[in-house]
């Protein structure tokens, strides 16, 4: 049976939209059991599963303009920490939250704790393309600042997850610069390239561009957490920003439009749904010694789901215990 520990009380819709999500989880994969953390009378109303569910009751929680490293340390009772803790003693396997997402960085990295040979934790999550097949870009803001032993580790581990999470036969690996050529780019990104042309383990392709990301170009983007955070940002608001522009259009066009519309209806849809971030799952905090995988602040139920489901395949793949063995490897080849 496969434990997962959920902050209850994170995110815009907790504890409502969390909630739903898991009855919709457990009703859907009879191998995973889950354990709410967070306030059980505001819990109670929304849960109608009855089997493979328990709830974990604590007043306190983490909210999304405190300090995280501070919080942590004082509310050590906090749904969020709590979940933790629960990987940490080996009560969970797992650990997911849509709340404060600082807090929940530093909760993975001073609870759960990092892998043998990991310097930086990355934030990793799977990003639409226009094919519908995804590519998996780390880090995503975990550490603003890398250096290129940081990204050849981030590099690593991104390979690992699109190979055992998602299937990808020997993934595409590309470094995220201002040109292909291998000339590009600042001193980082030049010192990166030549560590990862350099690396057995992995599919390195070369330089990528930004423009080319949603096209599929490669199954891992890797990049430093300042540039990834935006790039993400730059992706979510432009697909909400078509999507918003497309509606306008339909509804603003008399009815020439919204006869177009009823024979594009089933197109339209196909997009929205390849530009959906919520069936993709949540990000991962990889590098660590369990999955802890922070959903988006806004998730609904369904968003709810699918990280669920992305937990549940980590644990089956056991792609934490592959990297906890490629990394201890590389660690004893360096002493």
């Amino acid at each position: 049976m496969k434990k997962i520990a959920v902050d209850a009380m994170g995110g815009d819709h907790a504890p409502k939209a969390i909630v739903e999500g898991v009855n919709q989880a457990l009703e859907a994969f009879s191998d995973i059991e889950i354990q709410l953390y967070g306030d059980e009378n505001k819990i109670k109303p929304y849960l109608t599963a009855t089997e493979r569910v328990s709830i974990i009751h604590t007043d306190e929680k983490i909210n999304s303009d405190d300090e995280p490293a501070k919080a942590v340390r004082r509310k050590k009772n906090a749904s969020m920490v709590l979940a933790a803790k629960a990987v940490k003693e080996g009560q969970a396997d797992a650990v997911l939250s849509a709340g404060n997402t600082g807090a929940l960085l530093a909760a993975g990295i001073f609870v759960v704790g990092r892998i043998k040979g990991i310097t930086r934790p990355g934030l990793l999550s799977t990003l639409p393309t226009t094919d519908g097949k995804g590519f998996d870009m780390l880090d995503l803001g975990a550490n603003a600042e890398s250096t290129a032993e940081h990204l050849h580790q981030y590099a690593v581990l991104g390979s690992f997850y699109a190979e055992n999470v998602r299937g990808i036969a020997r993934p595409r690996v590309g470094l995220l610069n201002n040109g292909t050529e291998e000339t590009k780019g600042d001193p980082l990104r030049k010192e990166t390239f030549a560590l990862l042309s350099q690396e057995p383990s992995i599919h390195f392709i070369g330089n990528v561009e930004a423009r080319d990301l949603m096209s599929g170009v490669a199954d891992v983007v890797v990049t430093d957490g300042f540039t990834g955070n935006a790039v993400l940002k730059s992706i979510e608001g432009t697909a909400m920003g078509i999507m918003g522009q497309l509606k306008s259009a339909i509804e603003g066009g008399g009815w020439k439009a919204k006869i177009g519309y009823l024979f594009m209806k089933d197109s339209l849809r196909t997009m929205k749904k390849s530009l959906d971030y919520s069936d993709a799952g949540g990000a991962v905090l990889f590098g660590l010694n369990a999955p802890v995988v922070k959903a988006h602040g806004s998730s609904d139920a369904k968003a709810i789901f699918s990280t669920i489901r992305q937990v549940r395949l980590m644990l089956e793949t056991q792609v934490v215990p592959k990297s906890v063995e490629k990394f201890s490897v590389v660690e004893e080849t360096n002493e």
